[in-house]
């Protein structure tokens, strides 16, 4: 399948450093228990940018490292589950942003896996020939929908932004595998109808999680769905040079890689700092491994997003 060149990759993460020892300050935890169940040692949190702000310094960082006028960006694409509105989308507040009076503008939502199921619509617009400049952004402010005193999952999420500049390259490598499951949901954010003809109290849902059965879903979904494509373009896994999933826990990639029977070493992982940024976790991945010389052009790396929805999937492409 004809593939796509990264031409840009850039980052965003708000300056508030939240570490693991600062939420213990309120919540019953400690640094110890959430690194040994998660690997995360801190997060970076919003003091004030919404979803929207940090989408455009990527896309700014973009256009300026692939010198780029933004007259000739065709299309942005925002990932995101904490957009600023409802509607305009925070693709069209970018594109306003940016001045890329040109592009056409909408959101994606697939919760964790934004970010891939972006990377293949990007794929689809390039192909056609119709486009050639694709700005694609997973942009997260989780903090809005984070229950502060609930520790099962305040010590999980982090804000942040990452995205890349996309344009069409009939040479390189490019397959995708993407997979959902409604009845499996992992819900946050619940807008509930209230008009004058229907009362309902319930609360704006804060994000809920059942860390056992996402472990399961993860662990089992995501190795099987990263065989099933390596198979089906006739890749080998030797022949991948680096496994980039999406960052929701540090022992779902270990188990990941253990089933897998792959080193764990192949897999990039910086949760560590950042913990899940949802659908912003992947592109800050690459971002930063582009900024340390860790892709080289010619290599082959595997994207893996899973999370709420249930969604999933992963793409191959070569750099």
């Amino acid at each position: 399948m004809a593939g796509i060149e990264i031409r840009a990759a850039a980052h965003y993460v708000p300056e508030k450093v939240l570490d693991n020892h600062e939420i213990s300050t309120w919540v019953d935890t400690s640094d110890e228990w959430i690194q040994k169940r998660t690997g995360i040692k801190e997060r970076r949190v919003s003091t004030g940018e919404n979803t929207s702000d940090m989408a455009t310094s990527v896309a700014k960082d973009l256009l300026e490292k692939a010198n780029l006028d933004p007259s000739l960006v065709d299309l942005v694409l925002v990932t995101t589950v904490t957009g600023d509105y409802s509607s305009p989308s925070c693709a069209c507040i970018v594109q306003k942003a940016i001045g890329a009076e040109n592009a056409a503008a909408f959101d994606i939502n697939a919760a964790c896996s934004g970010f891939v199921y972006g990377l293949s619509v990007a794929q689809k617009y390039l192909l056609s020939g119709l486009y050639k400049n694709v700005l694609l952004i997973g942009s997260e402010v989780l903090s809005k929908f984070v229950d502060w005193t609930d520790r099962a999952t305040s010590i999980l999420f982090g804000d942040g932004a990452g995205g890349v500049l996309l344009s069409s390259n009939k040479d390189k490598t490019f397959f995708e595998k993407l997979r959902s499951r409604g009845d499996k949901a992992i819900t946050f954010g619940r807008q509930v109808v209230v008009n004058p003809f229907v009362k309902d109290e319930r609360e704006f849902g804060h994000i809920k999680v059942d860390g056992r059965e996402v472990f399961d879903f993860a662990v089992k979904s995501v190795s099987e769905n990263i065989s099933e494509l390596l198979e089906e373009s006739n890749v080998a896994f030797e022949d991948v040079d680096y496994i980039i999933p999406h960052q929701a826990n540090g022992r779902i990639v270990e188990a990941i890689a253990k089933k897998l029977k792959i080193d764990l070493s192949k897999f990039y992982m910086n949760i560590e700092k950042f913990g899940n940024t949802s659908a912003a976790s992947i592109p800050i991945a690459l971002s930063e491994m582009f900024a340390k010389n860790k892709i080289k052009k010619g290599q082959k790396i595997v994207l893996a997003g899973f999370g709420g929805g249930l969604t999933w999937g992963s793409i191959l492409l070569e750099v």
